[in-house]
């Protein structure tokens, strides 16, 4: 059989979630894959005496390798920073789940030796989830431009209310007057926007999700649109600058800057377990239909 490769990425920060590492690392050891570890995690591991340098094959800077597999060894947010740092090679990612809600990791640790063993035998399923591209017709977007998640447009610090001119495959929508607006994809529609009102999309259903930040009008509502539709948002401020955050990552830029949002030419490969489905996760992530009454 063909030697696997396993590209691990992780969170830095957390310590006493980081264990599961370990377990993973000897998993894939029993099945002779090979392990690479992105640089700055793997001196984390060594740091806190989480794994032994001899049980790493390689190790690599941002997105410069190859592999077969993506692993992200945190919660949602480091699957996204791994997403960043995949962007278009195609190789599948892998979400160990070391955080709290889970998500788009949601491989716990008790899976761990399951799951690797599914993915040697090739028993395991993989979903495209698309990304929104994100470009400027001034000052271009600092580090990489393309969100699984979503893109929030939003106030700066302590200033008032933006206004967000909104067009829609160039048709006018609206102006929106808010502290902001987000553009989710159906990944991303359980997260920011969701917390904001916004809906909950079934991935692969081809929209997109605008959602207004505290909107200063009570008939502004969600609303979604289809993906091929590309978005221009031109933002005026009285502080003359806003925050663009492309999956948690803001930059600031000038009022007056039209951004242009469309579907990225390219999607994210997650890997799921045969037996995982959305709706599954969303009664036990969000306890769907629960009743606090019982």
């Amino acid at each position: 059989m063909r030697v696997m490769r396993f590209a691990l990425f992780g969170n830095i920060y957390q310590k006493s979630k980081a264990t599961a590492v370990r377990l993973f690392i000897d998993c894939l050891k029993k099945h002779h894959a090979e392990v690479i570890v992105e640089k700055e995690y793997l001196d984390f591991l060594l740091k806190n005496n989480l794994i032994e340098r001899e049980a790493v094959t390689a190790t690599f800077d941002g997105n410069d390798f190859e592999a077969d597999f993506a692993v992200s060894m945190g919660g949602d947010g480091t699957l996204l920073r791994t997403a960043s740092m995949v962007r278009d090679k195609q190789v599948p990612i892998l979400g160990v789940n070391m955080g709290r809600l889970g998500f788009l990791a949601d491989v716990t640790a008790e899976e761990i030796n399951a799951c690797v063993d599914d993915l040697h035998k090739g028993d395991y399923k993989t979903e495209s989830r698309v990304l929104i591209k994100v470009e400027t017709d001034g000052e271009p977007i600092s580090g990489y431009n393309c969100a699984l998640n979503d893109v929030a447009i939003l106030k700066r610090d302590t200033a008032s209310m933006i206004a967000i001119r909104t067009t829609v495959g160039g048709n006018y929508l609206t102006t929106y007057q808010a502290d902001g607006l987000i553009v989710s994809t159906p990944t991303g529609s359980t997260a920011y926007s969701l917390s904001n009102g916004g809906p909950i999309i079934v991935p692969q259903t081809g929209v997109l999700s605008l959602t207004a930040v505290a909107p200063h009008s009570l008939n502004v509502r969600p609303i979604v649109i289809p993906d091929s539709a590309e978005i221009e948002l031109t933002v005026s401020s009285r502080s003359h600058t806003f925050l663009v955050a492309i999956d948690g990552h803001s930059c600031s830029l000038p009022e007056g800057t039209t951004l242009r949002l469309s579907r990225a030419p390219y999607q994210v490969k997650v890997v799921k377990r045969k037996d995982a489905h959305y709706f599954s996760t969303l009664r036990d992530k969000m306890m769907w239909g629960a009743d606090g009454r019982k």
